[in-house]
């Protein structure tokens, strides 16, 4: 859902920027170099957003990992001394 509205939120950014560049009084030139950077910046902020995202996922992935495996350690000793006591 985040990401939805990040992606929605740079869209609208880059929509309204690219509108705003269209029809301000400048040369063709000038307005289409005006388009190239305003892209390339949008671009590279949504790089950014998605690198950190994949960075946050790949985090909370590894913790829950981490966390299962020392869950399923826990378990495998209590039944363990379940067996040994039952012995």
């Amino acid at each position: 859902m985040k990401s939805n509205v990040l992606v929605g939120v740079v869209a609208g950014l880059a929509t309204g920027a690219l509108l705003g560049v269209l029809f301000a009084p400048d040369k063709g030139s000038k307005t289409r170099k005006k388009i190239k950077n305003k892209t390339n910046k949008a671009k590279e902020d949504l790089k950014e957003e998605f690198d950190e995202f994949l960075d946050k996922m790949s985090k909370k992935y590894n913790s829950l990992v981490d966390n299962g495996e020392d869950l399923l350690e826990k378990e495998k000793e209590i039944i363990k001394d379940a067996v040994n006591s039952k012995n």
